[in-house]
């Protein structure tokens, strides 16, 4: 299992260098998320042990059953090899994210990727408040305008953006877009750029502060014209795992 894992992530560093090369930028200034949703807890185990250190789940329920079962075995570990324990985790929420959710994965999450409304910003606030912490989210945009997707119109996203900025305890770190799913990645070059045009916007008129850093788009089909266009997160589950995905 490892030494699969081992190659399916040298060639997406491969391909990542090759795409960052092309646009003149860093590898280090990309952030692999391993979307973890197709695989058991020992893959997870060893994304870890790799390096990989970004998780990302898209349903509550499972984000929070893993992270516990992850958490309880790098305290085991700890207790047995302190001195070989990789480091905790970053679990990442990259899927829709209901209102009456956000309690119990809010403790777990590190960065919400779909913030796509007024309420739930409210109540990631007060969830954030209660804990006494900062949530870190990104606002997810619909560039692509599909009916069947989630996020805000790009048109509407500055205006939430200024609404968000005043509410204590939750920074807008970004912005989040998932692109049609087409056969030629090229296909999806027009949303990511768009996106970057609007993140950049954001950036200049600094209505979300000095922390607003991170695009998160790309995912196993099209990372490299994501990297291209300026992500600085990527959400990879397939190129990750291929031939390691539970049955």
């Amino acid at each position: 299992m490892r030494r699969k894992l081992a190659d399916n992530l040298k060639r997406v560093r491969e391909r990542m260098q090759a795409a960052c090369e092309r646009a003149k930028r860093s590898i280090d200034s990309v952030r692999v998320i391993a979307v973890t949703k197709s695989v058991e807890v020992d893959v997870i185990r060893g994304t870890i042990e790799s390096g990989l250190c970004d998780l990302g789940e898209s349903r509550v329920q499972e984000l929070v059953k893993r992270a516990g079962m992850v958490n309880e075995h790098l305290t085991r570990r700890r207790k047995l090899e302190p001195d070989n324990t990789p480091p905790e985790p970053r679990w990442h929420m990259i899927g829709h994210l209901q209102r009456n959710k956000v309690r119990p994965v809010l403790p777990w999450t590190d960065f919400v990727h779909s913030l796509d409304s007024l309420r739930l910003a409210e109540e990631l606030s007060e969830e954030a408040t209660r804990l006494g912490r900062t949530a870190q989210a990104m606002i997810q945009v619909n560039v692509s305008g599909e009916k069947s997707k989630y996020g805000i119109a790009v048109g509407a996203t500055t205006h939430l953006v200024e609404h968000i900025a005043s509410l204590p305890n939750l920074q807008i770190v970004g912005l989040m877009t998932m692109a049609p799913h087409v056969k030629d990645p090229e296909e999806s070059r027009p949303n990511f750029r768009r996106l970057r045009e609007l993140f950049e916007e954001i950036q200049k008129d600094r209505t979300a502060g000095d922390g607003f850093k991170e695009l998160s788009m790309g995912m196993s089909n099209d990372y490299e014209i994501a990297i291209e266009e300026g992500a600085t997160m990527i959400r990879l589950g397939s190129a990750l795992y291929d031939g390691l995905t539970a049955n």
